[in-house]
């Protein structure tokens, strides 16, 4: 499978310390979307438990999270803070519980009205559905940007800015699309380009 580039194997790396600098980077005007959130603790709830779920639901002061409302986009740190010991006894490690919920994130818009028109539109082709990620993420959020570049019909990359979510989940959210698509042999590699910037580059057969 993928290698994703990283530090964060070190003994230090400190996670915490990550997801403050991250959340001290937000604006007020950052949100995302009810929909991201939502299917960000049902990712939680899959990996690390109901508990663990209802506790990071809790920490957002918030009895429930409605599909298109928009809230801070510090939330879904938050949730990190609050699930990641849970999701590392899980996943073994930081990088692999963040490939995971990007994975599992990817089904969960799926399953919404907008990613079901995604689908539909891709046509379970992988290159197609790579393609839908800028369009995908203005959906969820309203900050970052996302531009796709193809260096070969099976081989590109992902370029993030402003990114808040650490770059192994958006490495799982890559390959999770690109098996959905029918790709073989799926290559996905990542690592941080700056304080809020990242890269992923990806191949297939």
């Amino acid at each position: 499978m993928e290698s994703v580039e990283s530090s964060w194997n070190q003994p230090t790396f400190d996670w915490m310390h990550d997801c403050g600098m991250r959340m001290a980077q937000c604006t007020p005007q950052d949100t995302a979307r009810g929909m991201f959130l939502k299917g960000m603790l049902e990712s939680i709830r899959t990996l690390a438990g109901e508990d663990v779920a209802k506790r990071c639901l809790e920490t957002s002061g918030h009895e429930r999270l409605v599909d298109f409302f928009s809230y801070p986009a510090t939330l879904q740190l938050q949730f990190l803070l609050v699930a990641m010991p849970a999701l590392i006894a899980r996943c073994g490690s930081y990088e692999q519980a963040l490939r995971q919920l990007g994975r599992n994130s990817v089904m969960d818009f799926l399953g919404t009205t907008a990613g079901k028109m995604l689908m539909s539109l891709a046509r379970k082709d992988p290159k197609r559905l790579v393609d839908s990620l800028p369009s995908a993420h203005k959906v969820s959020v309203n900050f970052g940007t996302q531009v796709v570049e193809w260096m070969g019909p099976k081989h590109g990359r992902v370029i993030l800015k402003r990114e808040l979510m650490p770059h192994a989940y958006h490495a799982g959210v890559v390959e999770m699309l690109l098996e959905l698509g029918g790709a073989s042999l799926v290559g996905v590699r990542s690592w941080q380009s700056g304080r809020l910037d990242s890269e992923i580059a990806f191949t297939w057969e």
